[in-house]
């Protein structure tokens, strides 16, 4: 970082903002798959063969079940239905955030009825109303089962802060690979209406009933914070992530400073880091840490910040996520 132009510095104000170095890669937000894809790497077993998690995706899409994957905030677990989509070609994933709130109605699509109402008032709509597809969109669960020849990524994050029903409305759907969308069906089997998806695309509607061709690929992330019911994990392949250790560490830092290693090759970031990787290490034992805290760290050493040097500082970057 020789610029530092770009600092604030408590005092008058500047123009310097525009010289501020380019944001670490999972912090960029101009391609989400891209950046997305790039936080996880394939875990190796200590004998070189192919991880757990990699064979667990590789029978998911075999068997066109869903893949349940347990673990701790931030180890990677949301970053795996990213690199499955990228490395397949898959799309953009469909990416549902749980919270209290989520029903599946919510995913399956949204219908605005208040908007059709309010156009339905209007002069020019008097005579001849809008097509009623208008007013409705494909959440991202509904989009992910839309008829297609390959099967579509569909990431429904942290389902554990769901409402207790969820889980078992959701395999119920995931059963049949099918829904109703009653606001059409209700117009006849023969009727047809474009829709909007969630990735901002448009879907022919037929009869009301959407039924997928190729099972989506779904990827459930829970943090470990409540049970499922018996019958929804029988539906489910489950996965515990483990943390990374050292070599694996070592390779998700090479995966997203790739291009700082290749472009600053004299600059030996990696030999930089190995005190960083040991500190993070024994600092992980102590208390709950995650792997975006380890690349924070090394992003501040790209700008020749030493957060190791620093102690206020490496105290913010690797506060435990279960203190306060």
């Amino acid at each position: 970082m020789n610029n530092s132009s770009w600092r604030f510095t408590g005092d008058a104000p500047h123009a310097g903002i525009d010289d501020l170095p380019d944001p670490p890669s999972w912090r960029s937000f101009d391609d989400p798959n891209r950046t997305h894809g790039m936080t996880y790497r394939i875990r190796m077993r200590d004998d070189d063969t192919t991880s757990d998690e990699v064979e667990l995706v590789n029978a998911a899409l075999l068997l066109r079940r869903p893949l349940l994957i347990t673990g701790k905030p931030g180890i990677g677990k949301s970053s795996l239905a990213y690199a499955v989509a990228n490395e397949l070609g898959l799309g953009t994933v469909l990416s549902w955030p749980i919270t209290t709130r989520s029903t599946l109605n919510e995913g399956l699509y949204d219908y605005d009825a208040i908007g059709r109402l309010q156009d339905a008032n209007l002069p020019q709509h008097r005579e001849v109303a809008p097509p009623l597809g208008k007013y409705l969109r494909l959440g991202p669960l509904g989009t992910a089962l839309l008829p297609e020849r390959r099967p579509r990524v569909l990431l429904v994050d942290e389902l554990d802060k769901s409402d207790i029903d969820l889980p078992n409305d959701l395999l119920h759907v995931f059963e049949k690979g099918e829904y109703e969308i009653r606001e059409l069906s209700r117009l006849g089997a023969e009727h047809e209406e474009v829709v909007k998806t969630w990735d901002d695309k448009e879907a022919r509607i037929i009869g009301g009933k959407v039924r997928c061709q190729a099972f989506p690929f779904v990827i459930f992330t829970s943090n470990g914070e409540r049970d499922f019911p018996p019958a929804f994990l029988r539906r489910c392949l489950r996965m515990t992530m483990q943390q990374p250790g050292p070599q694996e560490l070592r390779a998700i830092i090479r995966a997203h400073f790739a291009q700082h290693l290749q472009t600053h090759p004299d600059d030996d970031l990696m030999s930089k880091v190995e005190p960083i990787i040991s500190a993070f290490l024994k600092r992980r034992e102590q208390g709950d840490l995650s792997t975006d805290q380890l690349l924070n760290a090394v992003y501040l050493v790209t700008q020749q910040v030493d957060p190791l040097s620093r102690p206020v500082l490496v105290e913010s970057v690797w506060k435990s996520l279960s203190s306060q």
